[in-house]
């Protein structure tokens, strides 16, 4: 996030690199998170937004997992030190070409063809060597598909591990869609060699969106997963397989933000493989449309140091930025502190609104340590100042509509509370002039700290009650619905 003090002319950034292609560096703990909001049952006014339901599934939080009959793994794994990660990975595999083989015909010509071999690697033995003929794997958690010899290859020694021990093992599954997705674009001839990296990427995505589906509809022998918090746990992996924001989206390796990933996940799990064969730059162009420059800007670097500090000052100047772009009626007062009291709302801890006294409070303590700045080195879900300052802004948010008389409580209220946070974020994408002369604006980095907010602390989609939907994939598609739009689509879109 930019600040820019009065009179100042520097800019602060910071930089956050995720080791490799894998889940390892997220490492999220969603049961950590100090907020765990009620989820709201209930109908919203559009099925693209309808809280029970996920891509046309209900929304559900059943059993997520390796299914108790499963049929044991098949097949030869290269290199395997014949334990129960290179197992979980191979039974992945089958379930993955399974599906494939059933599918591929129905939108491509031929049949599918299995990979040509599976291998698994230790990326903390020094010995390990390499894989695809120049990749050193020492160091490097991943999985990948090599074009060169048609194979898979993934990272037994901290991949699988920290993808289980975290996400739980259908992330496993998911990892490695995503990577035998290479291979279907490679049999489908969807991509050629001039094709730009971010496509390749989206489409692996979008492929593992298609199998993911499937396995969500209870279809896998092998697999078993929810729609609810299994689902979230799988977004999140494919957020934090996002790219450095100072990376083009063309460099070697480019999966895209977090926006582009969920999106074009999402787009294979309401989809079918013909919606994922069809992306190619200008569908991912038209995804963009309406976002801020700043928002898809991969060239400047971000860096730690470039973190602004939560303090009552930056509150305050968020508060400031906020009330310039939406001039309310009368502005919300924010008190830092203290204990909360409120007539007719309950605490959202660590950032609540009382619509009684039009107050925001904030536990700052709390607030810190959500938006305390994480990347894969701290083998953490990425996090950062605009993961708690777009909680605040949600709050800010319900004060918005309060004065427009809009009912505060309920799946619509938190849904178009996160819409309207969507627009907020947008409006601090570029500089607002403010009476102080100070600034603060949001780069492509902080939105991806807020994409990930709401997958743990759900505040951002939440009434004044704090309480959520039950799906991730319905708060983010709420919360990009004001990012590319305006108040009056947050109002026409949740009534």
């Amino acid at each position: 996030m930019t600040h820019r003090p009065r009179g100042a002319a520097g800019r602060r950034v910071r930089d956050r690199r995720c080791a490799g292609g894998a889940l390892m560096a997220a490492c999220l703990i969603l049961s950590a998170t100090a907020c765990a909001p009620t989820v709201i049952q209930g109908r919203a006014a559009s099925m693209l937004y309808d809280p029970d339901r996920v891509g046309g599934l209900r929304a559900d939080s059943g059993f997520s997992g390796v299914r108790h009959d499963a049929p044991r793994p098949r097949g030869h794994v290269e290199r395997t030190d014949g334990g129960d990660n290179d197992r979980l990975a191979l039974l992945a595999v089958n379930d993955i070409e399974e599906f494939w083989r059933a599918t591929y015909p129905q939108y491509f010509a031929g049949e599918y063809r299995p990979v040509s071999a599976t291998r698994s690697y230790d990326a903390s033995n020094p010995a390990s060597g390499r894989v695809c003929g120049t990749t050193v794997i020492y160091s490097d958690p991943n999985a990948s598909y090599c074009l060169r010899d048609d194979s898979i290859s993934w990272d037994r020694g901290i991949l699988i591990p920290d993808a289980r021990k975290y996400f739980g093992d259908v992330s496993v599954a998911a990892v490695l869609a995503h990577e035998l997705g290479h291979a279907v674009q490679t049999r489908a001839h969807t991509v050629h060699r001039l094709s730009r990296t971010i496509v390749k990427e989206q489409q692996a995505d979008c492929f593992a969106g298609v199998y993911l589906h499937w396995v969500a509809q209870g279809r896998s022998p092998r697999f078993a997963m929810n729609t609810t918090d299994a689902l979230d746990h799988v977004i999140a992996g494919g957020i934090t397989l996002r790219d450095p924001t100072d990376e083009s989206e063309n460099t070697p390796g480019a999966h895209g933000s977090a926006l582009d990933r969920v999106g074009a996940f999402q787009e294979g799990f309401d989809g079918d493989a013909a919606t994922c064969a069809a992306i190619d730059h200008n569908e991912i162009a038209r995804r963009h449309v309406g976002l801020p420059p700043a928002l898809q800007d991969y060239s400047s670097p971000d860096t730690e140091a470039g973190e602004m500090p939560i303090t009552d000052g930056s509150l305050g100047l968020l508060m400031e930025t906020l009330t310039q772009i939406f001039k309310p009626d009368k502005a919300p007062t924010l008190t830092v502190g203290g204990t909360l009291t409120c007539a007719d709302a309950s605490p959202s801890p660590p950032a609540s609104y009382c619509p009684a006294t039009n107050t925001i409070n904030v536990d700052l303590a709390g607030l810190q340590r959500i938006g305390a700045y994480a990347d894969s080195q701290s083998r953490e879900l990425l996090q950062g100042d605009d993961t708690a300052f777009s909680v605040v802004t949600s709050r800010y948010m319900l004060a918005v509509q309060h004065q427009q008389g809009l009912a505060l409580t309920g799946e619509r209220a938190a849904l178009r509370t996160a819409c309207l946070t969507g627009v907020a974020q947008r409006g601090m994408a570029t500089p607002v002039a403010l009476p102080s002369g100070r600034t603060m604006v949001l780069n492509a980095g902080d939105l991806d700290e807020a994409i990930s907010g709401l997958l743990t602390n759900h505040l951002v989609a939440s009434d004044t009650d704090g309480d959520s939907v039950p799906a991730g994939f319905t708060r983010i598609t709420a919360f990009r619905s004001g990012l590319v739009g305006d108040t009056a689509q947050c109002y026409g879109n949740f009534p």
